[in-house]
């Protein structure tokens, strides 16, 4: 009590200015995905269908799982291990992706290296992946996607890792899918080309991951 009394009514903190001067910097979070360019916007009829068949292809796979995962690899497919990002990356998309090659040369030869154009989701590939290297490789090629363009090769790993994705989402799942819904809608805002196919993919992934996942709020209204 005596300390107590011995204190000011009043204290005024000394304050450096210089340290007020530089802007907070403050990050937010568009809830929401942008909207289709005018024209592009799927219907709800569209996307009601779209979530029924790729209902269908998860019970199949589901269903088959054991099956598929006892059948034996061709011998030039090597898995890469969960943590090897760099390696999920090459092995879905190819080098000529992952290396931002625009073509093939005209001296390659006419049959198909993988290793040049990537390995395509086949159900002995993706039943062999448990929840954990689904989502791994998930977040790898979403990471991917931040920065570098839409191409078929991602669109159809993308559409697999989802299809082997189970419900309900743990949390790192959840923000994932979110995170791909808002990217696959930045990108359909700002394709100048207009190509229908690759708004058509985008408006795919969106629409599953809104409406099949239950993300609503990411959702295309119909025009």
């Amino acid at each position: 009590r005596i300390e107590a009394a011995r204190c000011p009514d009043v204290v005024v903190a000394q304050i450096d200015p210089r340290k007020l001067k530089k802007k907070p910097t403050v990050n937010i979070s568009i809830s929401g995905c942008q909207p289709a360019p005018e024209g592009y916007s799927p219907t709800l009829k569209w996307q009601q269908q779209q979530v029924a068949n790729f209902s269908a292809v998860r019970q199949s796979l589901n269903k088959h799982r054991n099956h598929w995962r006892s059948q034996h690899l061709d011998s030039n497919v090597t898995m890469p291990k969960s943590e090897d990002e760099e390696g999920w990356k090459k092995f879905c998309l190819g080098e000529r992706v992952y290396s931002e090659i625009d073509a093939l040369s005209d001296n390659e030869n006419l049959g198909i290296d993988y290793m040049k154009v990537g390995f395509p989701p086949l159900l002995s590939i993706v039943s062999r992946m448990n929840q954990a290297t689904v989502t791994s490789v998930l977040e790898y090629l979403i990471s991917w996607f931040g920065e570098k363009k839409f191409t078929p090769e991602l669109g159809r790993w993308l559409y697999a890792l989802l299809a082997c994705l189970e419900k309900p989402l743990l949390p790192e799942a959840h923000s994932l899918i979110r995170q791909l819904a808002r990217r696959c809608s930045e990108v359909r805002a700002l394709e100048e080309n207009k190509n229908e196919e690759q708004i058509s993919a985008l408006n795919l992934i969106i629409c599953l991951v809104s409406r099949y996942f239950d993300q609503r709020d990411l959702a295309d209204e119909p025009s």
